[in-house]
């Protein structure tokens, strides 16, 4: 049997080898099965339907045609992009453009990240000057067409990723009237984690005899990854969740709220454990300083809605925690899918009072999960050291430096004019993406001066300075 070179296999199906060469550098090594599937007719120019769970490798399947059929082609003209990429979140934007950026430079093409929540200006800018690929949320990209900043008219690619989480968040109609912009000959690619009936009305109005690829169903659980439900007491919720989080090892803990995604990550981080928060209500600094935090290992916890479940990649989450047990079995199977990526393995927990039992037997079966159940009574039992060994350790809150105000000669307002951050800036053949590339020093969280998580100076297993107090997760 003759073994392929990760270039040779890449290049078997069609990759370009300055490409392929660029896998190689970030240690892509072969082709997932809906890479596999779906690049040989993407690359072909056909409208592709491709399924597969969160992990798999969508982002690299349309990534690569996308790149293949803008390259060497005509310059974008002002105002009207060549390639559009639509995503659910900006979480998953900036993802899809950080994984984007060396290959658009190795071929030497633009990008521009579309999203709310910051000024459009520079968003605005950018576009006037012409920017190849356009990476958007679709509502701020509706209103910039709206002001006449952008048209989609001379589109040749459009790509849709997260299909379905754009139905379950109620984005559908502005799809389609995004999509119903875009010429009808070019090449359209959606990408979904579950192919419902919503995501069949697009298909049947804008692909064209589309070639329908499934590789890794989001129905099937991860081999290397292990759930487990625990059946607890209320009021020892909280005093568990330091207990495993306390462990050495990046952990996510999902709750239902903004509220409980706030308030628990204040009682975690208020009993040693350095944590910090995503969800919709922070500002996308405050967004993007929480995730580098978590990436850098600054804060080994990340407490988080349902806004993380898809489009945040952390290979080294070896521990998931439901705090919350999710309202649908989607929603169990993407969070969930936050750990046991990268071939690595890991495990998820569902804490379960009594008044959520049947509700939690009701969503694994769905999931298609048999996950072992253990009672516990009081805060302490073994199977906490089994589900998240080692050394429990406290070092301290996460902290991050406050930005410095102004002083009285300076002027903030030229300054962020001439330095936009978040998705607002155009990347150009060897810029960086803007969001770790616009952040000065003082955004970055501080180093903690407690010690890293593993320091046993901190904290032993049978030492819990926290009370015994349950976090509340405040209604919808």
């Amino acid at each position: 049997m003759i073994l392929l070179s990760s270039a040779a296999q890449f290049s078997a199906i069609g990759v370009p080898a300055k490409l392929t060469a660029i896998l190689a550098d970030l240690g892509i090594d072969t082709p997932t099965p809906i890479q596999a599937a779906t690049l040989p007719d993407s690359l072909a120019g056909r409208d592709v339907l491709g399924r597969g769970r969160t992990g798999s490798g969508k982002t690299y399947a349309f990534l690569l045609p996308l790149v293949v059929r803008l390259s060497g082609g005509r310059a974008a003209r002002p105002r009207a992009p060549r390639a559009l990429i639509l995503a659910p979140t900006r979480e998953l934007v900036g993802q899809i453009e950080a994984s984007l950026a060396p290959l658009a430079k190795a071929s030497g093409l633009s990008y521009l990240t579309v999203f709310g929540g910051v000024s459009q200006h520079p968003q605005v800018t950018a576009l006037s000057r012409g920017v190849d690929i356009v990476i958007a949320c679709p509502g701020r990209l509706e209103d910039l067409i709206r002001q006449k900043h952008c048209t989609l008219s001379a589109v040749e690619i459009t790509v849709l990723d997260e299909a379905d989480h754009m139905a379950d968040l109620g984005f559908l109609p502005g799809v389609r009237r995004l999509l119903s912009q875009t010429p009808e000959d070019g090449q359209r690619l959606l990408f979904s984690a579950t192919l419902d009936n919503a995501i069949d009305t697009l298909v049947r109005q804008f692909l064209t005899r589309p070639v329908t690829h499934q590789a890794d169903s989001v129905q099937a659980p991860v081999t290397a990854m292990s759930h487990h439900v625990l059946h607890i007491e209320r009021e020892h919720r909280l005093s568990i969740l330091v207990d495993l989080t306390s462990a050495p090892g990046r952990t996510v803990v999902f709750t239902r709220t903004k509220h409980g995604a706030k308030g628990l990550a204040r009682q975690l981080n208020r009993d040693g454990v350095p944590a910090v928060e995503l969800h919709g209500n922070l500002s996308q600094n405050a967004r993007t300083r929480n995730l580098d935090a978590f990436h850098s290992g600054e804060a080994s916890v990340l407490v988080a809605t349902d806004i993380a479940a898809r489009g945040i990649h952390v290979d080294d989450v070896t521990l998931v925690v439901h705090a919350d047990p999710p309202a649908e079995h989607k929603a169990y199977l993407h969070r969930s899918g936050r750990t046991a990526r990268a071939g690595n393995a890991g495990t998820v927990v569902t804490l379960m009072t009594a008044e959520q039992v049947k509700d939690v037997r009701d969503l694994t079966r769905a999931a298609g999960i048999s996950p072992t159940t253990t009672r516990i009574k009081g805060d302490a039992h073994p199977i906490l050291a089994e589900l998240a060994p080692g050394e429990r350790s406290l070092p301290g809150p996460f902290s991050p430096v406050a930005t410095p105000q102004p002083t009285a000669s300076a002027k903030p307002r030229q300054q962020r004019r001439r330095s936009p951050r978040g998705g607002g800036q155009a990347t150009v053949g060897t810029t960086k993406p803007p969001a770790k590339s616009t952040r000065s020093s003082a955004d970055k969280p501080a180093a903690r001066s407690g010690g890293s998580r593993r320091s046993p100076a901190r904290s032993t297993p049978g030492s819990r300075p926290h009370s015994a107090a349950s976090f509340s997760t405040g209604r919808r």
